[in-house]
This record gives C-alpha cells, sequence and structure tokens, in this order.
C-alpha cells in the first residue's frame, strides 16, 4: 500500500519530484480521492504539497479530476496558503481554458454551470484579496473566459484591473494590459 504521507515528505516543488508524483496518480487514479483529502487539510504543510502535485497531475491529464469537481470546489474555497493556492488557480484555469476555449467536450460535459459560477466567485476573491501575483494573473485569464458566458463579469474585471494596475507588480502589470486590451 502507498503511503502519501511518506511521499508527499519527499515532495517539494521541483518540476522532476512534482511530475514523479502526478505520474504516480495517472498509473493509479484510484488514489485521486485520498489526494484531494490531504489537499483539504489546508492548516496542515502537506497540503501545499498535494496541491502541487494535483496541479502537475491536472496539466497532464485534465479528465482525471472531472468526476472530482464537485469535492475541488469545496475545498479551494478554504484553501488559504499561497503554496496551494498557486495551484488550485492554475487548475481552474486549465479548466476555465478547456471548457471555453479548446472547448473540450469532455471538460463541458462535467464542469457544470453552477460549478462556473463558483470558480468565478473565488477568481474574483483571489483578484481583489492579498494575493501573489500567480494567482491573480491565472484568475484574469479565467474570469476574461467566464465573461464570454456571464456577462456581467467582463465590467466588474474591467473595473478592478484598472483600479489595481498601478499598485500591482509588474507581471500584475502586463496580464493586466493583456486582459483589458481584449475588453
Amino acid at each position: 500500500m502507498i503511503s502519501f504521507e511518506n511521499i508527499l515528505d519527499t515532495i517539494d516543488h521541483s518540476r522532476e519530484k512534482r511530475k514523479k508524483f502526478a505520474n504516480l496518480i495517472l498509473d493509479h487514479p484510484e488514489l485521486l480521492p485520498e489526494l484531494l483529502t490531504i489537499c483539504d487539510r489546508v492548516d496542515d504543510k502537506i497540503s501545499c504539497r498535494a496541491s502541487w502535485g494535483l496541479e502537475f497531475l491536472c496539466k497532464h491529464n485534465l479528465k482525471e479530476i472531472l468526476p472530482y469537481l464537485d469535492q475541488l470546489m469545496i475545498i479551494v474555497p478554504r484553501v488559504y496558503q499561497h503554496p496551494a493556492v498557486r495551484p488550485m488557480a492554475k487548475i481552474f484555469e486549465y479548466l476555465i481554458v478547456a471548457y471555453y476555449q479548446k472547448k473540450d467536450t469532455l471538460v463541458q460535459k462535467f464542469l457544470t454551470k453552477s460549478q462556473r459560477e463558483k470558480i468565478t466567485e473565488i477568481c474574483f476573491d483571489w483578484l481583489i484579496t492579498d494575493q501573489k501575483v500567480a494567482p491573480k494573473a491565472y484568475s484574469m485569464t479565467s474570469l476574461y473566459l467566464l465573461g464570454k458566458e456571464f456577462n456581467w463579469v467582463h465590467p466588474e474585471l474591467k473595473i478592478i484591473l484598472e483600479n489595481n494596475y498601478t499598485k500591482g507588480s509588474a507581471a500584475y502589470q502586463a496580464r493586466s494590459r493583456m486582459i483589458l486590451s481584449k475588453l
């Protein structure tokens, strides 16, 4: 039996270790519920490592998370440690890009309207709260695409980006400019 606790203790943010862990999950998708349970331990640093692995898994095989979207929607709003927020924001971006840009029919089948609304709410929260630039940038992209369906999103997004532009880092400003040019 594989012990996630022991495996996760060896994971750091290096691409090699995250990939090895993601491959373990890809080879054993039946372990995904346990991984999500560890991601849900939001006060524990091990949840950050689990989130890194989950993001890497989603990058390479997004379909694995689809049956667990309801559980993900419960976990993500509780996540607050930056090393876990960043991968969760990236997972949302993967889902939203697959849904709207790539028009992945499997993602479109699984990602419900209420889940898309929840992602919209969470992304706005990340955009207006004290987060590092990566979750904000991923949220901008997600919100831009979500705004194609939910017509109230683009006006709100534009106001936030314009109001926070001068306070943002160079990376924040670059992503803001890109999104604002599309609005």
